[in-house]
């Protein structure tokens, strides 16, 4: 029984990923004095971020996509480009700097992911999928170290999933999601007082306070 165990949790990763990546998607905003997407961005921010694509109803397919909001809000305009769509253009409709969410609104419909609907719990397999460094949409796997993480100082309002899965710069606003592909948070910062690079300690909005802000 232990070794079915640990075959399930090893191969998860390939199933999670074609649930879950093409409802996540690169987010390339056009900074203030520049014309191009993605060029231009304010000392200590990506030039390129994440975003995910959610249902607000029972469709399974969605023209809101999430995204944090220190990825667009000082964006003159915003282009979103799937893994295997075109690209399109997108525009703010709602952001939220107390928590650093931001919400999307694009022209044609893409696959949204499905709410998580039970809470996270210590030492569950998750994987986050962004675009690290502006190099297309990637997944990374690892656990939850911790959930309900608060007073960490990063927003207003936090309720964050700790986890070690891998998170870089542009990854922000990308997907934490469970084995079964299900979104139980937003990734949104790295934790480190040296170098802006993952050190195993990262966060993620959780899907409760999304829910709720939403």
């Amino acid at each position: 029984m232990f070794l079915v165990a640990i075959a399930a949790h090893s191969d998860h990763g390939p199933r999670t990923w074609e649930k879950a990546h093409a409802s996540v998607v690169s987010v390339l905003p056009t900074w203030p004095g520049y014309e191009n997407p993605g060029f231009g961005a304010p000392l200590g921010v990506a030039p390129e971020g994440s975003g995910v694509v959610i249902g607000l109803d029972a469709r399974r397919e969605s023209r809101w996509i999430l995204t944090a909001a220190h990825v667009v809000n000082r964006a003159t305009d915003i282009v979103i480009k799937p893994s295997d769509r075109l690209s399109q253009p997108a525009k703010v409709v709602w952001l939220d700097e107390d928590t650093d969410i931001a919400l999307l609104e694009v022209r044609d419909a893409l696959p949204a992911l499905t709410l998580a609907s039970q809470s996270t719990l210590p030492g569950e397999h998750v994987c986050a999928l962004g675009n690290p460094f502006g190099l297309g949409v990637s997944m990374s796997c690892g656990v939850i170290a911790g959930p309900n993480r608060q007073g960490i100082g990063l927003n207003r309002i936090e309720d964050f999933i700790q986890t070690d899965a891998a998170i870089n710069p542009g990854s922000s606003g990308g997907a934490l999601v469970n084995a079964k592909g299900q979104l139980v948070g937003m990734i949104a910062a790295i934790f480190t007082k040296d170098a802006d690079i993952d050190a195993g300690v990262n966060f993620a909005v959780s899907v409760d306070l999304l829910i709720d802000r939403l």
